[in-house]
């Protein structure tokens, strides 16, 4: 791309920041907004997204590259000078899987995308000398399979113990305004950056035509988003537990965090239920919310080889979910127990869901393309959810796409699809077979 720059160097300049982050660790930056330049500008642009959804002006990639040098230089220009007004992100919603219940993605323009990127790409090299070991999400290098590795080296060393499970409430509309100023001003005091920050958690949301400027939040789906969220739950949580919480329980503990999505594993029972009880005060002091029915205690110790050696006091194992999967004792091939893993009831329902509104929406679409998205659609599939031991899970979800498959292509036929007819076409046009992708999770 005509004067784009060579990401070695934006790397070169990331480095030293987060060289001088890692040597000065109680430092607030004053001086950051100088790295963003039309080289940067032009390097975040190529870390965009091409193919995300178009915000409130309905510009794409294909619109923005026309011209690319001359609204790369304005955008950086009307940044610099503090003229920049954030457009309100476009709200869509997204089924959970859980009921009728929906998730809500903000969407910003594309030139928002770029410039949320940029400066992610400053301030992400700062951050990353901060962060714990025990928090895996968004951050680079690191992925949603090695917080599930960490999640079971941890508890196979405690030989299981007690969980705490914990759902945060609407934390991306609920995040505090106010204690993420305080929590960014810690590191970082530029005011270009700062004031970029604030213009987009004011930016507000359009649905349906309708504005509204939020209290409190930040819009999931902000290229932006994810990295405050990690911002404010490594200050609220990450470090709380670690320098707080941990020294003062009797036995072992462990923090496993991605996004807001996370669990505590225990040795002691008594540890565990301490912990839990502080935990809605913790979070409630900075405006979130734990919702008592999903927030719970789980007995997860590992059961004994011989079942008739088992206190009667002793709880059976339970199960818990992290990530899209269900967590439990079962036995390997040898005998001994191990925790396994399976997708997650909702997780299923909520794929098959999206499956069948495709084909719905697919309909009369030419069966070799048909068989090509569903293709791709179970490769993705298994690409996440293909652990070992989780063979039977998989191949559930394959039979029931080739069901669904099979009652929305008999409906654009005037007579039925009988199956034999409709194994002759899978023949043609058949379906990946199910496949164990991680051989291991690793750390």
């Amino acid at each position: 791309m005509a004067g784009a720059s060579e990401p070695d160097f934006v790397s070169t300049r990331q480095q030293r920041i987060a060289e001088l982050a890692g040597k000065a660790a109680q430092m607030s930056f004053t001086s950051l907004a100088h790295h963003i330049d039309v080289d940067w500008l032009y390097e975040a642009y190529g870390r965009t997204r091409p193919d995300g959804a178009a915000g409130v002006d309905g510009q794409t990639i294909r619109d923005f590259n026309q011209g690319l040098a001359g609204n790369l230089k304005a955008l950086l220009e009307q940044a610099k000078s503090g003229t920049y007004r954030a457009p309100p992100v476009r709200r869509v919603h997204l089924p959970k899987g859980t009921g009728n219940e929906t998730r809500p993605i903000g969407i910003p323009t594309f030139a928002d995308k770029v410039l949320q990127r940029a400066v992610v790409m400053v301030l992400e090299p700062i951050y990353e000398q901060d962060f714990l070991d025990c928090s895996y999400g968004f951050r680079p290098g690191r992925s949603a399979h090695q917080a599930l590795g960490s999640l079971r080296e941890q508890l196979t060393k405690m030989g299981g113990g007690w969980v705490v499970e914990v759902d945060i409430r609407q934390f991306f509309d609920r995040l505090d305004h106010a204690h993420l100023r305080e929590f960014l001003q810690r590191r970082v005091r530029d005011g270009v950056l700062l004031r970029l920050i604030g213009k987009w958690l004011n930016a507000g949301v359009l649905e349906e035509g309708v504005w509204t400027a939020p209290e409190a939040g930040t819009p999931q789906g902000g290229v932006i988003s994810p990295l405050l969220a990690n911002i404010y739950l490594h200050y609220v949580l990450d470090v709380w537990f670690e320098e707080e919480v941990k020294p003062r329980l009797r036995g072992h503990a462990f923090l496993v965090r991605y996004a807001d999505d996370f669990v505590m594993g225990f040795a002691c029972e008594e540890d565990a239920r301490r912990v839990l009880e502080v935990l809605p005060k913790r979070f409630g002091k900075y405006g979130l919310a734990l919702p008592p029915e999903k927030t719970r205690l789980i007995p997860f110790r590992r059961p004994p080889q011989r079942p008739a050696t088992v206190p009667e006091s002793e709880p059976e194992p339970g199960t818990f979910d992290l990530l899209g999967f269900t967590h439990y004792w079962g036995r390997s091939q040898r005998g001994f127990w191990v925790i396994k893993h399976k997708t997650s009831s909702s997780r299923l329902r909520r794929a098959l869901t999206r499956i069948a509104d495709w084909c719905r929406r697919h309909l009369h679409e030419p069966v070799a393309e048909q068989s090509r998205t569903l293709g791709q659609k179970l490769r993705g599939h298994y690409a996440y959810y293909g652990l070992p031991g989780n063979g039977p899970a998989l191949s559930a979800f394959r039979y029931q796409v080739t069901r669904i498959w099979h009652t929305w292509l008999g409906r654009r036929r005037r007579g039925p699809l009988w199956w034999s007819t409709f194994a002759q076409l899978l023949r043609h046009y058949p379906l990946p077979a199910v496949r164990v992708v991680h051989s291991v999770l690793r750390r």
